[in-house]
């Protein structure tokens, strides 16, 4: 199992999360308990979880149980912030809370909703392929967030190898390879992709990033451009060479202060191409993400006044 960028312990709560948790929600719905031996309530809820979900196991239904002293890392992922917190899991993903499902009928009555609406086989073999897991999408996102692309990757290494159709994942280990600069895989993993998946939003997104990654100039070369760009505040080929380079060494900032400027000097300049380059620069970021949203601000305000 790949295992670069999470260190040994983290390694292993992810093996463990996937053995007991990940593969046998793919065609079961796993009742997830977070507990730890000091938590009273704790205590009182799990004669309850055994009972139920042993008479639920002819259905596909299975108990879980995640000590939070011994399994940080992956209470960490899930946001456990109390105990007991309890999740149904299916195809690695949380579909509902069932904390608050205290009682043996309230428990019931939600897994009969439950089991009414998603495909559970009980393990009868022609489950769904593995999907992603939410809670370490998120974290991978959060650490690329960072700008740690090495452990990104580690991260989505894992994801990946768990749910290998899963889009998020694949396209999180595309831009986490350009981040940490590991181009040459992240070209091998690109041409690797499943056809069907090559072509998803998200993975031309990723692809984007590759591109950007692969204009990645050195620190001497970056420094000169940056010397042109300030000696000649009125050159806009300086600055538009100046504000790719900088993105694609990692300077966002610097990127599109630049290219606003030139945009507030010259918007049509060389077709719009200043503009088009922030427009490139948002869809490789993400719509979604707050930088983005605020930098879009910035561009309407000059565009529209």
């Amino acid at each position: 199992m790949a295992s670069m960028g999470l260190n040994i312990d983290e390694q292993k709560a992810v093996e463990r999360f996937r053995q007991q948790v990940a593969e046998p929600s793919m065609t079961n719905l796993v009742v997830l308990d977070f507990w730890a031996e000091w938590c009273g309530p704790c205590k009182a809820l799990t004669p309850v979880l055994e009972k139920v979900t042993a008479e639920y196991a002819d259905r596909g239904v299975i108990l879980a149980k995640v000590n939070v002293d011994e399994e940080a890392f992956i209470a960490g992922q899930f946001q456990v912030k109390s105990i007991p917190t309890v999740y149904a899991i299916f195809q690695g993903q949380p579909v509902a809370d069932l904390t608050n499902a205290r009682s043996e009928s309230q428990l019931r009555q939600v897994l009969d909703q439950l089991l009414e609406k998603l495909p559970v086989t009980g393990g009868a073999g022609g489950g769904a392929p593995a999907q992603d897991l939410a809670p370490l999408i998120a974290m991978g996102e959060e650490v690329l967030a960072s700008g740690d692309g090495e452990r990104a990757a580690g991260i989505f290494a894992q994801i990946a190898e768990m749910a290998p159709t899963s889009v998020p994942a694949q396209a999180g280990l595309l831009r986490a390879l350009a981040m940490a600069g590991r181009l040459d895989e992240a070209d091998a993993a690109l041409a690797a992709l499943d056809p069907a998946l090559a072509s998803d939003p998200e993975i031309e997104r990723a692809r984007g990033a590759l591109e950007l990654a692969k204009a990645r100039p050195d620190d001497g070369e970056l420094a000169a451009l940056r010397q042109a760009a300030a000696g000649a505040p009125e050159d806009m080929e300086a600055q538009f060479a100046f504000a790719a380079a900088a993105f694609a060494a990692g300077e966002r900032d610097s990127a599109a202060d630049t290219l606003l400027a030139m945009i507030s000097k010259d918007a049509e300049w060389n077709e719009g191409a200043a503009k088009a380059k922030l427009l490139q620069i948002f869809e490789v970021i993400g719509l979604d993400d707050p930088w983005v949203a605020a930098t879009r601000r910035r561009l309407s305000l000059i565009l529209f006044g």
